[in-house]
């Protein structure tokens, strides 16, 4: 994981309730976190737009509704960061860097698109696990409900993928 960096100087020091080794070490875990949505959401809109075959007109508009919902966990999660007083990273390099989920370099078939999100998500709702135990150890109640939120979301995603194979 990368370094968190402040985002707050002078008078400005957040005084939440939660001490300044919790709040860095949450906006340090949620980094990631936002570099792999905003990835899995850059992978959903453009599978949206190549999708081809005759599921097509089904597989657009269930893109567009899960792109749609990445994109607003992608402002809530950077919005988080913010919270704790630290800069929300931003960029394609920087969340390259920090991102565990590859894209593909070729357009694949719909089968495939379906599957690779069904995947993305699966790995998503791994990835967050890890960032709400954190979170409910340093007692950041906030953090904790958001990662489980998004654990939901991406669990749920992934099952709506994944009967579109059977």
């Amino acid at each position: 994981m990368g370094k968190s960096i402040p985002a707050t100087g002078g008078n400005d020091r957040v005084n939440t309730g939660l001490d300044e080794v919790a709040r860095q070490k949450i906006a340090t875990a949620l980094g990631p976190v936002l570099a792999d949505t905003f990835a899995l959401y850059l992978k959903t809109h453009t599978y949206h737009w190549n999708v081809t075959g005759p599921q097509f007109g089904q597989l657009h508009a269930l893109f567009a509704e899960q792109y749609n919902a990445l994109w607003l966990s992608v402002d809530d999660l950077a919005e988080r960061i913010r919270a704790l007083g630290y800069a929300a990273p931003g960029g394609l390099a920087t969340f390259g860097r920090l991102s565990t989920l590859g894209e593909p370099e070729t357009a694949p078939s719909a089968e495939e698109m379906i599957r690779d999100l069904m995947h993305g998500h699966e790995a998503l709702a791994r990835i967050l696990r890890p960032v709400a135990e954190l979170a409910g150890e340093v007692g950041d109640i906030v953090t904790e409900d958001l990662m489980v939120q998004r654990i939901d979301a991406a669990e749920k995603t992934a099952w709506m993928l994944r009967v579109q194979l059977a």
